[in-house]
């Protein structure tokens, strides 16, 4: 009879959240249409709609009545719709692996120093890169197969190569002890201040015009979407969510802590490293291109928690899917809410994720926070 009970609960809560994930995505494609509608020219619903159709089956599907609107949505806005969807997961998916190898509901993509040392090793090329480069700096180069211009290349890998030299410099710190999830926290904070104090120096000795691309660039922003930047990242989002995704139970077991997590066979340092080096991977490329977009991490896997529970294998999909709602939701207000003047979507989530922090340590004295 017990059995019987528990297989039925199991079966219950296993619909309700592959009932939420359903919800929250449709959330998320009808958000992506209303988005590609909005902006300079307004675009109904239905003509996006046809734009996505005949952009798919050209021969099937007509265009829309109007003759520029299908290159306005697919050249245009749906290449910054699909950067801010797969920014937000990279990034929702980080602070919700980050929370559970660590251990600590307060983690994110952030705390381990990975923000600062991404944002120094774009300042550093867009400072220094003209010096070592000179006129090569503004020449094409190809990334993947794909034309950049070499500055733009340059400013891609050096944010990538800094973002996994964060995690890399916690982990040589935190070995030096333990690898304990309060030392790579402590690490991180250190990591982290070393890195502002370089980008400070940056900023102290760049041009005026240096230090303009430096201050936008920490404001993060959608700016450079393209495809090409979309056909970079998206199969470096989905492999590394898949390869997070198929240790969904590893992270359950981790939970109830280091020991319960050997004794079940977790080799628990070596799939804290590999779990914080696949995030980071993720979040310094997409980074890379969009600048420092914060809160996202730590906001996503919050209130997914409070709607699934703490059940990795549903909670990271629903979280990727949040983060994405949530950034795209934002990026759309930061574009069109004083248009045709756009606001950088780092101000709007600072806010949100100003407010959100507050909230957490207030509702901590009820025991959320743990």
């Amino acid at each position: 009879m017990i059995v019987f009970k528990t297989a039925e609960f199991y079966r219950t809560v296993q619909k309700r959240n592959l009932l939420i994930f359903g919800v929250l995505f449709l959330m998320l494609f009808v958000a992506a249409i209303i988005a590609c509608g909005i902006g300079t020219v307004a675009i109904p619903p239905m003509d996006v709609l046809l734009a996505f159709g005949h952009a798919i089956f050209p021969g099937s599907v007509d265009t829309p009545a109007t003759s520029n609107t299908g290159f306005i949505i697919i050249g245009y806005r749906l290449p910054r719709v699909l950067l801010a969807v797969l920014t937000g997961v990279s990034l929702a998916v980080a602070g919700a692996v980050m929370q559970g190898l660590l251990r600590n509901p307060l983690v994110s993509p952030f705390t381990l120093g990975l923000s600062s040392a991404a944002s120094f090793g774009s300042a550093f090329m867009i400072v220094l890169g003209p010096i070592f480069f000179n006129t090569a700096f503004t020449g094409i180069a190809a990334v993947v197969g794909i034309n950049l211009s070499l500055g733009t290349s340059l400013l891609i890998l050096s944010a990538f190569f800094f973002g996994w030299m964060s995690v890399v410099l916690v982990y040589l710190i935190s070995r030096t002890k333990q690898t304990s999830q309060a030392i790579m926290i402590l690490a991180g904070v250190v990591v982290s201040y070393l890195f502002q104090a370089c980008l400070l120096a940056l900023q102290y000795i760049s041009d005026d015009e240096a230090l303009r691309d430096i201050i936008t660039w920490l404001m993060g922003g959608m700016w450079g979407a393209n495809w090409q930047v979309i056909t970079i990242l998206l199969p470096i989002v989905l492999i590394c969510f898949f390869l997070i995704e198929r240790r969904a139970w590893d992270l359950n077991t981790l939970s109830g802590g280091d020991d319960v997590a050997k004794n079940l066979g977790v080799n628990v340092s070596q799939f804290r490293i590999n779990g914080l080096l696949i995030v980071s991977f993720s979040t310094s490329a997409c980074l890379a291109f969009t600048g420092v977009i914060g809160f996202i991490g730590l906001m996503a896997p919050h209130l997914c928690r409070m709607i699934v529970g703490n059940d990795y294998r549903y909670l990271l999909p629903c979280s990727a899917v949040m983060g994405a709602l949530i950034l795209l939701i934002s990026d759309t207000a930061a574009r069109s809410l004083f248009s045709p003047i756009e606001i950088p979507v780092g101000v709007i989530m600072y806010i949100l994720g100003g407010f959100f922090f507050l909230y957490l340590i207030m509702r901590g004295h009820g025991g959320y926070l743990g």
